[in-house]
């Protein structure tokens, strides 16, 4: 007997009344994916700290369950649930979808990884191979962020078995903003360091449970100051950073402070 008269005989048991009991299942299994996929992320952004991180993290593993729960309730419906019917079915598919589908199940599989050990969540800013944004989704097969630019981009997860994830608030409210400003060499720079720590401590967006410090480093062309401090919320980082940015030049330019020029590099 050959493979397809095997799943042929497997598949004899199946009637209008199971066939109806199947559709239910996948009709149910999608409307209750899809409210969960609204309704907790909109319930995520009434509430904030942990919960909300909680309610972001629990959408692709309650999806994912869902799923699973469906295929359980499916699989009996379709074979008689024997050893040799479950070995017979489940090899032929895993045969035509190794050959159709290899990249797309390679893709699953690393999303089903991801899920466990959670490099990301939902609510996270992340950069894979040079994009940086929120994570706003986490489908089977890709991860969607969007990006400061509000472009929507969909990562696969297989391209997160061999690339670096970096994760800047780790699902979290933590995120840390860094300000660069590069002076001449002439200058204060005590002074200068107690100038950006008022700036960061008197901004509208700094979380001052949070430290804030200033790195300074000297170069050939002059000094460069790193200000670094935490906004209340991750999504306030664009803003915080030119906040610090605006002020702190203000701040240096009413105490006469120079700004380093750095000479063009001829091409």
């Amino acid at each position: 007997m050959n493979s397809t008269n095997g799943i042929a005989d497997i598949l004899t048991g199946l009637t209008q009344g199971k066939v109806v009991q199947i559709v239910m299942i996948i009709t149910a299994a999608w409307l209750f994916i899809t409210v969960s996929q609204r309704f907790l992320p909109w319930l995520a952004e009434q509430t904030s700290g942990r919960a909300r991180q909680f309610l972001l993290a629990s959408v692709p593993l309650l999806r994912l369950s869902v799923l699973i729960l469906a295929f359980v309730l499916i699989l009996p419906r379709l074979i008689e649930p024997t050893v040799e019917n479950l070995v017979a079915l489940l090899g032929a598919l895993a045969l035509a979808l190794g050959f159709a589908f290899k990249d797309y199940a390679s893709s699953l599989i690393a999303g089903v990884v991801a899920l466990y050990e959670t490099p990301f969540r939902l609510g996270d800013w992340i950069e894979v191979s040079g994009t940086y944004g929120e994570v706003k989704g986490i489908n089977m097969r890709t991860v969607r962020v969007v990006t400061p630019d509000d472009t929507v981009v969909h990562i696969p997860h297989l391209k997160l078995w061999d690339h670096l994830i970096h994760n800047a608030n780790d699902g979290g409210l933590n995120l840390l903003c860094v300000a660069d400003f590069y002076l001449h060499p002439s200058h204060d720079a005590d002074l200068v360091r107690h100038v950006f720590e008022d700036v960061a401590l008197t901004s509208p967006y700094v979380q001052l449970d949070q430290p804030i410090t200033v790195i300074v480093a000297e170069k050939p062309w002059g000094t460069h100051y790193r200000l670094k401090a935490y906004p209340v919320n991750p999504r306030q980082q664009f803003l915080f950073t030119t906040d610090l940015t605006v002020r702190g030049k203000a701040a240096l330019g009413q105490r006469g402070v120079k700004f380093a020029l750095i000479p063009a590099v001829a091409s």
